[in-house]
């Protein structure tokens, strides 16, 4: 049974740090497309950052040097250090993972209070 499990989330001031992680089981994030994405309070669920199984990342314009979506092989784990967090990133985070199926996680709630 593939699992993606997205931890991390918190309450931060504005200005802080956080770093989710996103650990897969029965799925090896080396191979996968695996993304973050976010769904804030009566907005649509948006699309944060990918990382290919080559290592290529791909960010929203809105995180583009705050966040940084990274992978550990060994641990099977794909993590998003998001810093100079505002307000408006106040969201649940999903993590998602793709090797041709799509799969997705629970939410981890991040808050950022200002």
């Amino acid at each position: 049974e593939v699992q993606l499990q997205a931890s991390g989330g918190g309450l931060v001031q504005a200005g802080g740090s956080l770093r989710l992680s996103c650990t897969a089981s029965g799925f090896t994030t080396h191979d996968a497309i695996i993304g973050w994405f976010r769904q804030a309070p009566g907005n649509e669920r948006e699309w944060v950052a990918t990382i290919t199984g080559g290592g290529t990342t791909n960010y929203a314009d809105s995180v583009k040097g705050r966040f940084t979506i990274s992978r550990d092989v060994a641990k099977n784990t794909v993590y998003l250090q998001m810093n100079s967090l505002k307000s408006e990133d106040t969201a649940v985070y999903y993590c998602w993972g793709s090797r041709g199926i799509p799969y997705w996680g629970k939410g981890t709630l991040v808050t950022v209070s200002s």
